[in-house]
């Protein structure tokens, strides 16, 4: 089969991309070397930034995040619990910041409210009783997997076919351009040919290997972070501490569960990470100047996630930014790459990935995915297109004490579905 596109990567950047070229009318097909959010998107800290954390060091990627945080909560409400964040202040150096902290959030036109300590901890009663300022942020958590599901049942129901397990191990190059894409079935083992007008990398991380297989080098700086999850949820809000980004700065509320973040560590391979017990001590120790429980309450694991950052000559992982760029390159011609961004970002860049794959097919329409409800934002509406058993297994949960639960394992159900026939369909099984 040819496509106009192919996507190669099935995080929540490579999702948007083959969403949004879908929606222009272009045939896609999208390449995940594991299963769609195994990589770094799935690992995100769980936060629907506000843009508040770049607001002073970033002002560019906390303009984008505060824009994508209201579009990704209208698009995608099942996938959303709107917490609000508290930014605190702990120590005098804290406080010294908040000044400059308020102007880059009016400046990136970050909605805000200065709050009493005391009104804080009536709030917040886990929070350190010694903190000396507080302002409130529209900080918000989302979940991962509900939403990279709905994005990947959305672009198939669109056209896009979601190949799991396609691992791309190389490009055949003619004239300038990649006329073949060699891609191993992680399942059988097989390697078999993808032929596609244009291919769209949006590899997080993986984007600096998969380009060199077509001789490409681009300025990566893949940077480790780890993140500790606590057995109980110990705050309403995101709690952030009120400094310039750092290590161990942000607490999320992850349903039942606290998550502590992050660190920031350059590493060489993403596919060679490893966490030590003093990650989870410095983490826990950081959050408990924020939290004062987090020291009694147990740990139930610790993950890591790797930040495919935009090296920048002379700026360490903490000051380098988070915005993304978009690439498209000279040799091959029709190969087009996105580095950076975040997952809060992910929809914006598909569409500016989009918009530079459209401009190369010479097509003039413009994204849609702003205003686009993706599958599963009215679930139990969404579910009457589908037929027999799963249909009734999925309405089952309505009305039930496992509703919520019950959404995630429908979307589950239907990603597994999706990634089946879209394997069926491209001869695969």
């Amino acid at each position: 089969m040819n496509f106009d596109v192919a996507v190669v990567g099935g995080g929540v950047n490579g999702l948007f991309t083959a969403l949004d070229l879908a929606l222009r009318g272009f045939s896609v097909i999208l390449l995940e070397r594991g299963a769609i959010g195994s990589g770094t998107s799935g690992r995100m800290h769980g936060l629907l930034h506000s843009g508040a954390r770049y607001a002073v060091t970033d002002p560019k990627a906390a303009i984008e995040c505060i824009e994508e945080n209201g579009t990704i909560a209208k698009i995608a409400p099942h996938a959303i619990e709107d917490t609000g964040g508290y930014f605190v202040a702990v120590t005098k150096e804290d406080v010294d910041f908040m000044e400059q902290f308020l102007k880059g959030l009016k400046q990136a036109n970050i909605e805000y409210r200065e709050v009493d300590p005391k009104e804080a901890l009536k709030e917040e009663p886990n929070l350190n009783p010694n903190i000396r300022a507080v302002v409130e942020v529209p900080d918000k958590v989302v979940f991962a997997r509900d939403l990279m599901f709905s994005v990947a049942i959305s672009a198939y129901r669109e056209g896009v076919l979601v190949i799991q397990d396609a691992e791309v191990t190389g490009f055949n190059i003619n004239n300038n351009e990649v006329n073949e894409i060699l891609v191993k079935d992680r399942l059988t083992g097989n390697v078999r040919s993808i032929k596609a007008k244009i291919v769209a990398v949006a590899a997080g991380p993986w984007t600096y290997k998969v380009v060199k297989l077509a001789g490409i080098e681009v300025e990566m700086m893949p940077t480790m972070g780890v993140m500790v999850v606590y057995q109980r949820r110990l705050t309403r809000r995101v709690i952030n501490r009120m400094r310039k980004p750092s290590d161990g700065d942000i607490l999320v509320p992850y349903g039942s569960t606290s998550i502590m973040g992050t660190t920031a560590v350059v590493i060489e391979d993403p596919d060679n990470i490893s966490i030590s017990d003093d990650d989870i001590k410095f983490l826990t120790s950081e959050g408990s100047q924020m939290v004062p429980l987090l020291t009694k309450t147990s740990v139930i694991r610790a993950y890591a996630s790797v930040r495919p950052l935009i090296k920048m000559p002379g700026v360490d992982t903490r000051e380098a930014t988070r915005d993304f760029m978009v690439i498209k390159h000279e040799k091959p011609s029709n190969m087009v790459t996105v580095i950076g961004g975040k997952f809060t970002t992910g929809r914006l860049v598909g569409e500016r990935l989009s918009d530079e794959v459209a401009k190369m097919l010479g097509s003039t329409k413009s994204s849609i995915t702003r205003d686009y409800k993706l599958f599963g934002a009215n679930l139990y509406e969404d579910l009457g297109e589908l037929d027999g058993s799963l249909r009734s297994l999925a309405l089952s949960f309505r009305g039930s004490i496992d509703e919520d639960r019950g959404r995630v394992a429908v979307l589950t159900l239907l990603m597994d579905e999706v990634a089946r026939d879209s394997r069926r369909r491209l001869g695969w099984l």
